[in-house]
């Protein structure tokens, strides 16, 4: 298989509206068309087929990173012969059973507007905060790096100032608009994250986006970047506000906790966490939300390490556009956007969501008893 087959699945991708494209021995071409897999009407890739697509677009950097590793991640720019197909690709290349194997995700080029993408009103109060921290979170695609772009360009737009951007790989290009926009890439630019933020607090930064706080040196680099008088955005893989808070603190020694929960206290600025669905009205997906922002009181369970009370505070919470994620999801399927099925896979509380549907479930995850402690299993001979 030549490099025209590269431009002609890419090509598939974009027209089809797929979100990826997954090449894989034994296997045709897939794309991933509103959260389903789907196979493309080609042959069974063989293993000199992925290699020969590997290193159709995998520059020289990441062909030694893979030899050395056993994988690599960079993006790139495709445009048709045509010019009518055009996207940015994120790339994961793999070993897999001494194969190659590669996924690319799309990112489109338009970048979506709040209201497009359904975020609560008050974010385009935080962003124009001068310093803080606000964390976007979720499981991967669940729309994380368009929800910051969005962001970023809205800063971009109607504010002077200057955005430094930390990616692994470089996925969103943005130009310079009213800010000056500087993005720089791990690996290409600069080695790691925590290096890339400690050299950004000297290059007069108003605005720092982390793409992902990965590791104790980078999560305590954005709060000191947040606290020292910047606005950081930050991602982390965690489900709901309360569960993003406890991730940052446990990453930190027991000793440095309790001074961590009053720095967090004080820099933390919103938590946005979300899943994204696949529509039952049109074609799509459809991105539901839970939403913190942290107001005096909420501040103050923070400092306390009573974070197991916050999803009550967001309850109480709407006059601020807070909102939990298992309310949003039940809203999405009244008003017909979502399945019922994809209201309880995507849920915190399933047992919870499916009796406020009206839903009998017969499903283990829907018969636990909730109270803390109740599902423990006693090990042979002992106590649980």
């Amino acid at each position: 298989m030549s490099a025209i087959h590269i431009d002609r699945l890419l090509e598939a991708t974009i027209k089809k509206g797929a979100s990826d494209l997954h090449l894989s021995v034994g296997r045709p071409p897939v794309l991933r068309l509103n959260g389903q897999l789907r196979d493309l009407a080609t042959k069974v890739l063989e293993p000199d087929d992925t290699m020969a697509l590997m290193k159709s677009i995998t520059p020289e950097r990441g062909q030694q990173e893979l030899q050395e590793q056993g994988g690599c991640d960079f993006g790139f720019a495709f445009k048709s012969a045509d010019g009518l197909a055009a996207a940015r690709f994120r790339v994961s290349v793999f070993r897999q059973k001494s194969h190659i194997g590669l996924v690319l995700r799309k990112i489109p080029y338009k970048l979506l507007t709040f209201e497009q993408i359904g975020l609560p009103l008050i974010c385009s109060e935080l962003v124009r905060r001068p310093r803080g921290m606000f964390l976007v979170t979720g499981p991967t695609g669940s729309g994380k790096t368009t929800t910051l772009a969005s962001m970023i360009n809205y800063i971009n737009v109607n504010f002077d100032r200057h955005i430094i951007t930390v990616e692994d790989p470089l996925e969103y290009f943005h130009e310079h608009k009213k800010s000056i926009i500087t993005q720089r890439e791990i690996g290409g630019d600069v080695p790691t994250f925590s290096e890339a933020l400690r050299r950004a607090l000297r290059q007069d930064p108003d605005v720092v986006l982390v793409g992902e706080m990965r590791d104790l040196e980078t999560i305590s680099a954005a709060i000191r970047a947040a606290e020292t008088g910047h606005l950081v955005f930050g991602t982390l893989h965690t489900n709901g506000a309360a569960g993003t808070i406890n991730r940052v603190i446990d990453a930190f020694p027991t000793d440095q906790q309790e001074q961590i929960r009053v720095q967090l206290s004080s820099t933390l600025l919103a938590v946005l966490s979300q899943a994204l669905c696949p529509r039952k009205d049109t074609e799509g997906m459809v991105a539901a939300y839970e939403f913190m922002v942290v107001t005096p009181a909420i501040a103050n369970l923070i400092r306390e390490a009573k974070t197991f009370r916050i999803d009550s505070m967001i309850q109480t919470g709407k006059k601020f556009g807070m909102q939990l994620l298992d309310d949003h999801l039940l809203q999405l399927y009244k008003d017909g956007k979502i399945s019922e099925e994809e209201a309880i896979d995507k849920s915190k509380n399933p047992a919870d969501i499916a009796n406020r549907m009206g839903v009998k479930m017969n499903r283990p995850d829907t018969e636990l008893d909730t109270t803390p402690g109740a599902n423990r299993t006693a090990p042979p001979g002992g106590k649980a």
